[in-house]
């Protein structure tokens, strides 16, 4: 039994939720996951510009249904050496399980605050951040399932997820 609950997530509560009817994921899981993708770069005007995040922080409050994320965020362009400092961004957003990239993607993500040394954003840094938190949305997750972990899950039917009492809920049936 220690070697499948090692295989998996490796957290008994993973393991022990799986013999109910749900999948448990905990801050720190999806902290070590975003650390792995990050710092990151996001192309944006065929190379013109690109904005590049890093440094990322995650909480699951425990009193909210939605995540908070931040992150560094830097202006990349082609006429400037140097990375432009946009600021940190705070991102509050629910969560949602896709099944073409077994991985929990943000739901609904709602930029809360920008906290930037030079004041204010201009419209096209908020653009281009708006524009990178869209498509990072659909396209890429904040956390993959495990090849292990899938191949437990593959009789079952994995539904939907949540954030509950400061963890990740993903809800599976028979």
């Amino acid at each position: 039994m220690a070697a499948i609950v090692i295989a998996g997530c490796s957290t008994l509560n993973t393991f022990g939720s799986m013999l109910s009817s749900q999948v448990t994921f905990t801050q720190p899981q999806l902290q070590r996951s975003l650390d792995r993708s990050f710092p990151r770069e996001f192309d944006k005007l065929a190379g013109l510009a690109s904005l590049r995040l890093e440094k990322p922080s995650l909480s699951i409050p425990y009193d909210s249904n939605r995540l908070r994320l931040s992150l560094n965020a830097s202006a990349v362009t082609a006429e400037r050496a140097e990375p432009r400092p946009l600021g940190r961004i705070l991102i509050t957003s629910g969560l949602r399980f896709d099944a073409q990239t077994l991985g929990l993607h943000l739901q609904d993500p709602v930029i809360e605050t920008i906290d930037s040394a030079g004041g204010s954003l201009n419209d096209a840094s908020r653009e281009l951040i708006n524009g990178w938190l869209a498509a990072f949305a659909i396209e890429e997750p904040i956390y993959r399932l495990d090849h292990e972990l899938v191949q437990r899950l593959v009789s079952r039917r994995i539904g939907a997820a949540r954030i509950d009492n400061g963890v990740v809920v993903l809800d599976v049936s028979q």
